[in-house]
């Protein structure tokens, strides 16, 4: 079809179509005309095919047609987009090649970094200084000006700028959504530009680091320039944008047909259900029974909840295993993000908490500051594996604290002031300073983690390599029937089955508490808080209100897994019995035996408490004898012997007092009390 064929059929089409919608928008002072593909390829197929294999030269056709069109009021530039576009036109972004130009294709994907808003040159006239001539040159790209080659009357280069057209824009990238991931899938990323009213300020909540979109338009090529600034012959894909849209449901690129849909239901009604996903977690490993468990908890997460002052209450669960090397805790975490819809893996030595939470970059194409964001916003409303937490540096854990407890990631560097989402589980593997882990130190003592960041973890496992014969041998016939047949050992349901049961059921059941559950945990917590009695001589803190909620987002994970309303009675003594079995593995106090909460925050149990409280008093008698109030250590240690206190343990308080800050040392082998 001729070029003005099109745009007379583009015209009919508009006037029998989109003439109220085009009448509507010019009065709101709106640009963009949203046309139904789908109509305009019932009007007429031809037109439609002819726009979706040229889209760039077939759009402005499109527009031009409805600049023709007369209106009762005023109208400016009117931008054509395109909606209910066909899904077989979706692409994935590691599947575009070079036949990939020219044609109208949609890419979904999150969005990793945006620009700011900034002016570009769609057109530049020129004036020529022999004849005066101007001459319009159209601007591609967003490198250096255009110029024309030569004016009509001869002359070439070295023509001034008269006027120019400018348009707003911006640069995003777009990378592949982790759920459409196989393996271990490298997510491939593509730069794409929005322009004129696609940057418009109503539209720019949509356009945030890890937000989810569709976005339509067609491919070009820029050419990669080298060192000297010179085009070579390899090209970049980037992406004009036609339209976007933003993309609510989490789990939509998992297709779960009807069949499956009734093989879920039927699966939840199992009496076997909790083993057999259990059996599903890494089968290749052998034992960790209540670490599994917990792992299939996390998959399917608890409730997040909206409270009256705007704030949340997290429903993402979030694990840590810390122990001896060589355990299989690595193996976990891979099959725990290859089994999530959503799940991405990322290791200490190899991530800076830029690439955890958020940076702003410099931007090679624009100029200025750009937001990117790191792997727990991409991750959000997925699960984030890190494996060697403790290899991390300090300044970039700091970062974490945030975005595991308000679930959001605060940036405010350069010119750019955000907050992004990052509604992520976390699951952590991490080893001890000095190789082994020792039962005997809290776990704060024996990875390089600050203590507020471990107490963001709603359980914690101690992993350890133990020799013992008879678990020996078991382990030993399970590793090796695995290598003599490697299908010995397969899991319980398929990976892919198990991938779309978590995500049915997160898009399908939010339990709520029943008022059986809420007794059982309530009378839990309250008992195990006055579990010891007035009388005693020593107090402690067996749990605190962070374990309550825990227990509440591990009962709900437990209803949800059945696809249950309501969260029962067993739902809430399955989270309790994980409960117990984590704070018996981190804080128990082994000079007493009982559960005490404060040697996983603080560090220091109850008892060392005590005994530091019943040393400073004797310092301070000491204190009073001696003129320059400074007491010599052995004098402390003999008389510390004399009230019944063992001399190991009032060394080792000394040493713990001085790293507190407490007390120090003015001269060898002599203490003084701070302040």
């Amino acid at each position: 079809m001729a070029d003005d064929d099109i745009i007379s059929r583009f015209e009919e089409f508009v006037r029998e179509n989109c003439y109220e919608d085009l009448l509507s928008l010019v009065k709101l002072k709106s640009q963009s005309l949203f046309v139904d593909f789908k109509k305009l390829e019932l009007f007429e197929p031809e037109l439609a095919d002819t726009l979706l294999e040229k889209f760039e030269d077939t759009i402005k056709l499109f527009e031009k047609a409805v600049e023709m069109i007369d209106l009762p009021v005023e109208k400016g530039k009117i931008f054509v987009r395109l909606v209910n576009v066909p899904e077989n036109l979706d692409i994935r972004i590691a599947n575009l090649r070079s036949e990939s130009l020219e044609g109208f294709i949609s890419l979904k994907g999150l969005i990793k970094q945006t620009s700011v808003v900034r002016p570009i040159a769609k057109s530049v006239v020129f004036e020529c200084p022999a004849c005066n001539s101007l001459i319009d040159v159209k601007q591609e790209g967003v490198s250096e000006i255009k110029e024309p080659k030569m004016c009509k009357c001869g002359r070439k280069g070295r023509f001034v700028i008269k006027e120019k057209e400018l348009v707003d824009f911006q640069k995003i990238v777009l990378e592949e959504c982790p759920e459409i991931l196989e393996g271990g899938e490298q997510a491939k990323k593509i730069d794409v530009f929005l322009k004129d009213d696609l940057v418009d300020p109503t539209l720019q909540r949509k356009v945030v680091p890890g937000s989810k979109v569709r976005i339509y338009g067609y491919i070009k090529e820029i050419p990669i320039r080298n060192k000297r600034g010179a085009p070579t012959t390899i090209h970049n894909f980037l992406m004009e944008a036609n339209n976007l849209e933003s993309v609510d449901k989490t789990y939509e690129d998992i297709k779960i047909t009807p069949a499956e849909v009734e093989e879920i239901k039927k699966l939840s009604k199992d009496q076997e259900l909790f083993d057999i996903f259990v059996k599903s977690i890494a089968p290749s490993i052998y034992g960790y029974n209540q670490i599994k468990q917990s792992l299939v908890l996390q998959l399917f997460g608890g409730v997040r909840k909206k409270k009256p002052d705007n704030t949340f209450s997290r429903g993402d669960i979030h694990i840590m295993l810390v122990g001896d090397p060589g355990t299989g805790k690595s193996q976990l975490l891979r099959n725990v993000t290859s089994i999530s819809p959503k799940g991405m893996l990322v290791t200490g030595t190899g991530t800076s908490g830029a690439g955890l939470t958020a940076s702003v970059i410099k931007d090679e194409i624009l100029g200025g500051w750009t937001l990117e964001a790191g792997s727990i916003v991409l991750a959000n409303k997925g699960i984030l594996a890190i494996d060697e937490i403790d290899k991390m540096n300090k300044d970039d854990r700091v970062a974490m604290h945030e975005a595991m407890e308000q679930q959001t990631v605060s940036i405010s560097k350069a010119n750019i002031h955000a907050t992004l989402r990052s509604e992520t589980s976390v699951l952590a593997a991490a080893n001890p300073k000095m190789g082994r882990f020792d039962p005997y130190k809290s776990v704060g003592e024996q990875i390089i983690l600050p203590l507020p960041l471990i107490n963001r973890f709603d359980l914690i496992f101690i992993v350890r390599d133990i020799p013992s014969k008879e678990h020996d041998e078991k382990v030993a016939s399970h590793i090796l029937e695995m290598h003599r047949d490697p299908n010995e050992n397969k899991p319980a349901l398929e990976p892919d089955f198990f991938r779309k049961y978590i995500a049915y059921s997160k898009e399908h059941a939010n339990p709520i508490l029943s008022p059986g559950a809420i007794r059982i945990i309530q009378d839990f917590y309250v008992s195990m808080r006055n579990k010891v009695t007035e009388e005693s001589e020593v107090r402690s803190i067996p749990i605190s209100a962070r374990q309550l909620e825990a227990l509440v987002r591990l009962s709900e994970a437990y209803a949800r897994m059945k696809l249950s309303k309501e969260v029962s009675v067993e739902d809430a003594n399955k989270a309790i019995e994980l409960v117990q079995y984590s704070l018996k593995q981190v804080s128990t106090d082994y000079e007493t035996g009982e559960i005490d909460i404060d040697r996983l925050v603080t560090g220091i149990t109850a008892t060392q408490r005590k005994r530091i409280a019943d040393i400073s008093k004797i310092i301070e008698e000491l204190e009073g004898k001696h003129e320059s109030r400074i007491v010599p250590i052995d004098e402390l240690i003999n008389k510390c012997k004399e009230a019944g206190l063992d001399e190991g343990k009032v060394k080792e308080m000394i040493e713990t007092m001085k790293r507190n800050g407490e007390i120090f040392e003015p001269k060898a082998h002599h203490i003084k009390r701070v302040g």
